[in-house]
C-alpha cells in the first residue's frame, strides 16, 4: 500500500465518525480516482452501498450519464479534474443515479486532499436537493401569478380609474341653462388647487361634483378620500380627520392613519362641514392654513399636501352670523363657491335625468322597459321633489322593482311611505303643531322646507328613525345624521 494511500486512510479514519453523523452524501476518492470511503448518507441518497463501490471508479455508478441520458465521461466530470488540477469545484446543474436507475439533482462539491504539495485525493460532498428544486419552483409559480395579478391589478386600476372618470362626467345630467353655467364653473376651478364650497339641498348630487373637480385636476391619480361629518361622532371626529397613536384613548389598540394622512397628495371631500364641532372647526381651520397637525395621542407635526372641497346643505353664512360657525374657516373654505340648483329649478332636465337614471337602473337589476308611461312623465314633471335627484332616482328604482314584463313603466309616487309629498299634502298629514312653518302659499327657507319634510317622512313612517322601514332609510340618510338634523330643527 503506498504512502499516499496510508495518509488518506488515516485522515478518514479521523473523520470518520463526524462523516458519518452528517445529513450531506460523502465520498472520499484516492488519487487514482478509486472510492475510499461512503458515508451513511450516501448510501442512503444513492442506493449504492460501500461494498459495491469502494476501490471502484465511483463516476461509473452515479454520475455515467447526463439528466437526458447523454454519456458524460469522468474526463468531463468536475470531480475528477479537482483529482487532476487540485482545484476544487461546485456544481448545482447536474444529476446522480440511483442504484434503481432513477436520477436526482444534485448540488455538490469536490475539494482535493493535498500533502506536501501533491494531491493525494479528493472529498465530494453532496445532497439531493429535489425538495428545494420543487419549493423553487412553487415560488417562481407563486411570484409569476403576484407578478400577472399586479399587471391585473394595474390594468384594473387604470380601467377603474377612466370608469369613474367617465362616470362622474356622464352623471352629471342636465340642459338647463342653470345646469351649462355649473359645467362651466366646475371646468374654470377643477384643475387648479382652489378649495370649493358645494351647496345645495340634500339629494342634489354634491358628491358627484366633488368627484368631477378631482377627474378635472392634476390630482386625479391620487386618492379622493370622503369624510361625512355628520355621521362621526364628536368624541371621534379628531381621531377620524387626523389619526391617533396607540394608547391614545381607550380602544386606540394600534396606531392609526387619519383622513388627511390617507388623502395625501389627493383631494379630501368634507361633506356636511356643517355639522362639524366648535372644537373641530379649530382644528380643521388650523390643517387647511398650515398643512399640517398632530396625531391624537402624538407631539409630532405631520405634514400633509391635501386639496379641501367641503359640501353642505345648510346656509353657511347663516349659521356664521348665529355663531354655530366660524367666520374664519367659513371664508377658508369659501375661495369657490358652488350652488347647486334644486331638481324643482331645472324641470326641464327631470325628463333627460329619468331616462338616464331608468337606462342605469335596468342594468343593474336586470329588469327592462323602454321607458315612461305619459301618466308617469306628467307625475314626475310636476312632482316638487324634495328630495331632489336622489329621491328621483330611488323612484325609478322602486318602480321597475315593482314592474311587471317589458312595457312602459308606470311611476308610483305612492310609494311604501305612503301618497306623494307635496308641498301642499306634507302640512296635512302631520299631527303636530307647525307654528314657526309659514303657510302653504309662502316661500319656505331652506330649513323650514327641510324640517317640513322630515316631519313628514317620520309621521308616515310612525315615528321610526332606525331600521329598514326608518325614516333614514328613506330619507337614505345615515340615522346619526337624521338625528342630527332633527335634533338642529327642534323635531
Amino acid at each position: 500500500m503506498s504512502i499516499n494511500s496510508l495518509s488518506l486512510q488515516d485522515l478518514q479514519q479521523r473523520y470518520a465518525r463526524l462523516l458519518g453523523a452528517m445529513s450531506e452524501g460523502v465520498y472520499g476518492l484516492d488519487a487514482d480516482g478509486l472510492a475510499t470511503f461512503v458515508n451513511p448518507a450516501a448510501e442512503r441518497i444513492t442506493g449504492w452501498f460501500a461494498d459495491d463501490i469502494l476501490g471502484k471508479n465511483i463516476h461509473q455508478f452515479h454520475h455515467h450519464s447526463h439528466a437526458d441520458g447523454r454519456p458524460y465521461p469522468d474526463s468531463d466530470c468536475p470531480i475528477y479534474k479537482t483529482r487532476l488540477t487540485g482545484k476544487s469545484a461546485h456544481c448545482e446543474h447536474e444529476v446522480f443515479w440511483r442504484k434503481d436507475g432513477s436520477c436526482f439533482p444534485v448540488e455538490y462539491s469536490s475539494t482535493p486532499i493535498e500533502e506536501d504539495g501533491q494531491c493525494i485525493g479528493v472529498v465530494v460532498v453532496f445532497k439531493d436537493i429535489s425538495e428545494r428544486l420543487v419549493q423553487q419552483q412553487k415560488l417562481q409559480n407563486a411570484l409569476k401569478q403576484v407578478e400577472q395579478l399586479k399587471e391585473q391589478l394595474v390594468a384594473e386600476n387604470h380601467l377603474l380609474k377612466q370608469e369613474i372618470q367617465q362616470q362622474s362626467q356622464q352623471d352629471i345630467i342636465g340642459q338647463s341653462e342653470i345646469m351649462a353655467a355649473l359645467l362651466q364653473r366646475i371646468g374654470q376651478v377643477g384643475p387648479t388647487d382652489a378649495c370649493v364650497l358645494i351647496q345645495g339641498e340634500s339629494g342634489t348630487g354634491k358628491e358627484l361634483i366633488a368627484q368631477a373637480l378631482h377627474q378635472a385636476s392634476s390630482r386625479k391619480d391620487k386618492p379622493l378620500v370622503k369624510v361625512n361629518c355628520g355621521a362621526i361622532a364628536e368624541s371621534l371626529i379628531e381621531s377620524e380627520l387626523f389619526g391617533h397613536e396607540k394608547g391614545a384613548f381607550t380602544g386606540a389598540t394600534q396606531r392609526r392613519q387619519g383622513r388627511f394622512e390617507v388623502a395625501h397628495g389627493g383631494t379630501l371631500f368634507l361633506d356636511e362641514i356643517g355639522e362639524l364641532t366648535p372644537a373641530a372647526q379649530v382644528k380643521l381651520l388650523r390643517v387647511l392654513q398650515e398643512q399640517e397637525f398632530e396625531r391624537v395621542g402624538s407631539s409630532q407635526t405631520v405634514k400633509v399636501d391635501v386639496r379641501i372641497i367641503a359640501a353642505t346643505n345648510r346656509d353657511l353664512q347663516k349659521l356664521v352670523e348665529q355663531g354655530e360657525f366660524r367666520a374664519d374657516l367659513f371664508y377658508r373654505i369659501n375661495v369657490f363657491p358652488l350652488w347647486l340648483p334644486a331638481l324643482r329649478q331645472r324641470a326641464s332636465d327631470i325628463p333627460l335625468l329619468a331616462n338616464y337614471f331608468l337606462a342605469k337602473i335596468q342594468r343593474h337589476i336586470g329588469r327592462q322597459s323602454p321607458g315612461f308611461t305619459p301618466e308617469s312623465l306628467e307625475k314626475i314633471m310636476s312632482y316638487s321633489w324634495p328630495g331632489n335627484v336622489r329621491e328621483l332616482y330611488n323612484i325609478i328604482e322602486r318602480s321597475l322593482i315593482l314592474h311587471s314584463g317589458s312595457g312602459l313603466l308606470a311611476v308610483q309616487l305612492d310609494t311604501e311611505l305612503g301618497h306623494a309629498i307635496t308641498a301642499g299634502s306634507a302640512l296635512s298629514n302631520i299631527d303636530q303643531p307647525l307654528d314657526s312653518i309659514p303657510a302653504s302659499d309662502s316661500v319656505l327657507t331652506l330649513a323650514q322646507a327641510e324640517r317640513q319634510h322630515i316631519l313628514h317622512v317620520v309621521k308616515l313612517c310612525k315615528g321610526k328613525v332606525s331600521g329598514k322601514e326608518g325614516a333614514a332609510h328613506y330619507l337614505d340618510l345615515p340615522v346619526s345624521t337624521l338625528r342630527s338634523r332633527m335634533k338642529k330643527l327642534g323635531i
